[in-house]
């Protein structure tokens, strides 16, 4: 893609309204493109509209409209949640027109350095977490992204002294064609989201263009543990400094955790003594906090500070101002979110839990505890049965809804579980996650732990995890 400032007087089509569809009509407009937006919502289901139309972008609402691509059209910039099979984008690519996201644009606008976070798991808390690291450093970061603040807008904001901390999906590195990070990061890839790309093959390239344009003055953070990021690390493509970070091994280069934790996952026995540790260039050690210090528990969540701190590091922080805010950095909202405990039972929110593996992730950080675990959502074609030995390991009970409430139960009943209940929809989703809420405590005894991970998305009931986390956490307090 050409500089935004190059589409003067050009049509420029952004289909998807929301918060950045808003941003990126309203840079183009001010740049002096010819600008239509186009949402499938109906106009009275899209009041970010009104601002554009009183600028006086063209915007149509309620459907795509079979002239809304032709030869003339410059550029596409869709919602990246807008499959490729959607009609204006297929038109788009048959036209050999290019379709890009936000990002692109946003990266050829910002004045400031980029550090784009991605991986199936874990990216909002370390991407929330780099952004506190940063800030104790005093490097000036802007967070942003899938996050929450459109891309655009940061880079509209940012100056060349601050840092653009962004959280990326797949589905937005798909779109992009020249974006360059400063520093980029991988933190693992699991099987997901396979029903818009098709296949692993696509999610992973997706994930890849992360590192695409790097170059060896440019950074590449890869998770040393994980097999996409190894295989990657090790097949030439990545022209970055490649920087790893390990919880399970020693490396002679890069953060990791020693002694390290075992590779097969299990919890160690006895009281091990464990340091986060830098390994720099000249094979210098550098202890910066010890594993039990910091402030968010799991192996997972060393990980994710593991792989913050390399980014802190590459951007030039120095290392004792990382340490305070190691410690008191508590998590992000439906990640594995405490909620209350009532009748000593524990309520845990974690609805950002859309994949098998972020569920499973949830369940070993509660070892030693009695579970009754909430789960189920949209359908995405999975069978689950990833769950099964966790299920049968750390799980007394199951309640499951939402249209794959059969296959959890399923995977439940395989485990040997006894007590599973399935909630039927009633008359609303919230009803429905109340009903279940109330199940799960019916099910639980003091010193259990009621833990809303559904290892799916929320589509099938709710507009987003975050819905379905606030009424979880609305109906645990109503008990």
């Amino acid at each position: 893609m050409k500089h935004p400032s190059l589409y003067k007087d050009q049509q420029v089509v952004v289909i998807g309204l929301a918060r950045s569809g808003v941003s990126v009509a309203k840079i183009f407009h001010k740049l002096g493109a010819i600008v239509t937006v186009n949402d499938m919502k109906e106009r009275h289901l899209s009041p970010e509209a009104d601002e554009l139309v009183a600028l006086g972008v063209s915007v149509i609402c309620g459907s795509h409209p079979a002239d809304l691509i032709d030869a003339n059209t410059a550029l596409v910039v869709k919602n990246p949640g807008i499959p490729y099979t959607s009609a204006p984008v297929k038109q788009a690519v048959e036209l050999g027109i290019e379709v890009v996201t936000e990002v692109e644009v946003a990266y050829l606008l910002s004045p400031a350095p980029i550090i784009g976070i991605t991986g199936s798991n874990g990216k909002t808390t370390t991407t929330t977490w780099l952004g506190e690291l940063l800030e104790a450093a005093g490097l000036n970061p802007i967070v942003a992204g899938n996050i929450g603040t459109p891309l655009c807008e940061a880079a509209q904001t940012a100056t060349s002294e601050d840092w653009i901390v962004a959280e990326l999906s797949s589905f937005q590195l798909k779109g992009t064609t020249e974006f360059k990070p400063r520093i980029s990061m991988l933190l693992n890839v699991v099987e997901t989201h396979l029903d818009y790309h098709g296949g692993m093959e696509d999610y992973v390239a997706s994930k890849a263009k992360l590192f695409a344009n790097q170059t060896p003055e440019d950074t590449a953070i890869l998770n040393a543990d994980d097999p996409v990021c190894r295989k990657l690390m090790h097949a030439g493509t990545i022209r970055a400094r490649i920087l790893p970070f390990s919880t399970t091994k020693e490396l002679t280069y890069g953060l990791c955790v020693i002694p390290p934790f075992p590779a097969d996952l299990t919890e160690p026995v006895g009281d091990v003594k464990r340091q986060i540790v830098w390994r720099d260039e000249q094979g210098e050690s550098h202890t910066i906090i010890p594993v039990d210090e910091v402030g968010l528990p799991g192996r997972h969540n060393t990980a994710n500070a593991l792989a913050a701190i390399a980014a802190c590091i590459a951007a030039g922080a120095r290392i004792e101002t990382l340490i305070e805010p190691l410690r008191r950095f508590r998590g992000v909202e439906h990640r594995l979110e405490f909620v209350r405990n009532h009748n000593d039972i524990a309520y845990y929110n974690n609805s950002k839990a859309t994949n098998g593996t972020a569920t499973i992730i949830a369940l070993r950080s509660f070892q030693g505890r009695r579970i009754v675990l909430i789960a189920g959502g949209l359908d995405r074609g999975s069978d689950y049965m990833e769950l099964l030995p966790h299920f049968r390991d750390q799980v007394k009970a199951v309640v499951a809804l939402g249209e794959t409430r059969g296959k959890i139960a399923e995977v439940a009943r395989r485990a040997g579980l006894t007590t599973i209940k399935v909630v039927e929809p009633v008359e609303d989703a919230e009803s429905t996650l109340q009903l279940a809420v109330r199940e799960a405590a019916a099910l639980a005894e003091p010193g259990d732990t009621v833990l809303l991970s559904p290892a799916c998305a929320s589509w099938d009931m709710f507009k987003s995890y975050e819905e379905r986390g606030r009424i979880f956490k609305e109906s645990a307090h109503n008990l």
